[in-house]
């Protein structure tokens, strides 16, 4: 790939002036930006920041969910050699402090009212942020903040600028080097403050081109950009990869309206994390609680059939004529129209990563006709390092090394990975970059794993999480707590997860339920509720959870290295982990180390011979107000079970 994002927008626009580039959607409506549309767009743009002092080589933050104006933003930066930043569009104001301080950001792009109030609150603390441009004005009218202007004014001045200065965007255009930093990405800051990755365009639409031709992307691609920009997850498929391969985008109307929007557009590649594809199913799993018993027989025989086969013929491979027979009638009745439902019927590829994910969870999408695959990569690699490849899909594993890819693993069994995605540098961070990158250009991923005889990577988990249980029935066993976690995470009452037990003799769980499934099964019964720290506190759905649990450690037991990751006790958390508390990141990992401090308390109950515990917790609601949730926690024992493999 030897041209710069720009570059390659005005190829596009050249080959292809009036096939569609962008789409969002408002006010119900679809509307439509073509290439050629985009171009003259971007153009604006770029001349309105040149005209406000943005130079080659300055950071500009982007703050927003996925808009066509945003995406022309950022864009038009890259235009001038500068370096777009995209943050967390749901992050709390005082955590863009530390990346607009460290990336001396003067210039700050906002999607709407809520985001201006969150930057203007921050000039105090940030007093070089001087230019702040919105995209919405709605509520922004009679604001009188010095600096700040709507991207419609940026555009009208970036169209005196180029009057008054023609030719000069296109020499700039030209004169803009693939090595050139082309974004910065802030890591999640899960032990501290975060680091900015720093990408070339060379690094970027390298990969971007090496995943597109791994799966035979094309430009009559249809993709739905809902995930956060900040996320290079999003910003490699919706952005890098849009642009190496000429496809649509699509920006739904808001987050209410994904699964709507989802059905209405039909993508032909798909890509979420593992949470997404729980809450679909979970919502599938809901409606098939209120449907006719007959329904419900049908649903539930189908889908035996379809885990029984579908993932065979996923494959590729034959089954009996009967069972093909039945999956077809399945397909016709149930599988079809289920994927319709979730959006899924014209899904040509889809992929899951950020967090591995249940194997019942990723078999059943495959059972289902989805072309479901895992993928393994990180910020700091522009995410594609493994792939599966079709017909090659294994629900314990992340794929194979995809071009120009090279794995090794170390004696502690960390993945080291060396590829052309490889981030330049951790930004005015010159230890961190040591310390992940090698004088010969190996990244340590601080993940362990292995290759598997087939040449696929298992991911054991993240390799300073892995640990070993000390005393006890198990001593020196084993603890992988987010192949725990993950396990419990499947069932859909369970909504998130964490495991203790490393250096201890036993292992033990803070468990959340998941509100609106565990809320559905509750009032089939007729079980009363007040809310979530009601629901938590329920001897039923203690029961629930602990079968849920004993489930997982049955499962665990098949496995002699896993089978001291079993659990012994379990709690339910009064309240919902939270980024908002600091309880977890922006991409929704839990930070275990301060769960353990801000929780020690429950924590050490878990290991007494207590059976329950009173636990007070100040939380931050939405309107950012704080207050106090209370409640005594049940703690309840569970059943565990000998290794199969010692038994045998």
């Amino acid at each position: 790939m030897s041209s710069t994002f720009v570059q390659l927008l005005l190829k596009h626009a050249a080959q292809r002036p009036d096939a569609p580039a962008l789409r969002v959607k408002e006010y119900g409506i679809w509307q439509t930006t073509t290439w050629s549309a985009l171009a003259e767009l971007v153009k604006a743009l770029a001349g309105g920041l040149a005209a406000a002092g943005l130079q080659r080589g300055q950071h500009i933050v982007v703050i927003g969910d996925n808009r066509p104006r945003l995406y022309a933003s950022m864009l038009a930066a890259q235009a001038l050699g500068a370096i777009p930043v995209p943050l967390y569009q749901d992050a709390a104001a005082t955590e863009y402090t530390f990346p607009i301080n460290n990336a001396e950001v003067a210039y700050a792009i906002g999607e709407n009212q809520e985001q201006v109030d969150k930057l203007l609150e921050l000039r105090e603390s940030c007093p070089q942020l001087s230019h702040i441009w919105f995209d919405d004005e709605r509520g922004l009218r009679n604001y009188q903040e010095p600096g700040l202007t709507s991207l419609d004014q940026l555009i009208e001045a970036g169209k005196a600028y180029h009057a008054q200065h023609p030719g000069t965007y296109e020499a700039t255009v030209r004169s803009g080097q693939v090595s050139e930093v082309a974004a910065m990405f802030f890591t999640s800051g899960t032990t501290g403050n975060p680091k900015g990755v720093v990408h070339t365009h060379h690094t970027l639409l390298d990969r971007a081109r090496a995943g597109a031709d791994f799966d035979r992307l094309l430009a009559n691609e249809e993709v739905l950009a809902y995930l956060p920009p900040a996320w290079i997850g999003q910003n490699i498929f919706s952005y890098a990869q849009w642009l190496a391969c000429g496809y649509v985008v699509n920006c739904p109307e808001s987050a209410a309206t994904v699964t709507i929007d989802l059905k209405e557009i039909g993508p032909t590649y798909y890509f979420a994390p593992p949470r997404i594809f729980e809450g679909l199913l979970t919502s599938v799993m809901i409606r098939m609680e209120d449907a006719s018993a007959i329904k419900r027989r049908l649903f539930h025989y189908f889908m035996d059939v379809a885990r029984r086969v579908g993932p065979e013929l996923m494959d590729g491979k034959s089954v009996g004529a009967a069972d093909a027979l039945l999956y077809k009638l399945g397909d016709l009745c149930i599988y079809g129209p289920l994927r319709n439902t979730l959006g899924l019927s014209r899904v040509r590829v889809a992929y899951t990563a950020g967090e591995a994910i249940g194997p019942d969870l990723f078999n059943f999408y495959r059972a289902i006709g989805v072309n479901l695959k895992q993928l393994y990569g990180s910020t700091e690699t522009a995410v594609f390092v493994c792939l599966q490849p079709d017909h090659e899909v294994k629900s314990d594993t992340v794929g194979v090394p995809i071009a120009g890819v090279e794995i090794k693993l170390t004696d502690s069994g960390e993945i080291l990975v060396k590829s052309p995605g490889l981030l330049k540098e951790y930004y005015k961070n010159p230890a961190a970059t040591q310390e992940v990158l090698s004088a010969d250009g190996w990244y340590h991923t601080g993940d362990a794993g292995f290759l598997d005889h087939s040449g696929h990577l298992k991911i054991i988990d993240r390799a300073k999480d892995v640990g070993r249980l000390m005393g006890g029935l198990h001593d020196g066993a084993i603890f992988a707590p987010k192949y725990v976690e993950n396990k419990l995470k499947f069932f859909p009452f369970i909504k998130e997860a964490v495991a203790f037990g490393d250096r201890r003799e036993k292992v033990c769980a803070f468990i959340n339920i998941d509100f609106e499934a565990a809320g559905n099964w509750a009032e089939k019964r007729n079980l009363p509720y007040a809310g979530y720290t009601d629901l938590a506190a329920k001897p039923e759905t203690q029961d629930l959870i602990r079968q849920c649990v004993e489930k997982v450690n049955a499962d665990l037991a098949q496995d002699d290295k896993l089978a001291g990751s079993q659990i012994s006790r379990f709690l339910i958390l009064h309240k919902e982990l939270d980024a908002d508390d600091g309880e977890m990141t922006r991409t929704r990992k839990v930070k275990r180390g301060y769960i353990n401090t801000k929780y020690q308390v429950l924590v050490d109950a878990l290991y007494s011979d207590k059976s329950e515990q009173f636990i007070q917790t100040q939380v931050k609601f939405e309107d950012g107000r704080t207050g106090q949730v209370s409640a005594t926690l049940k703690i309840s024992d569970v059943k565990t079970f000998p290794s199969v493999q010692k038994a045998a």
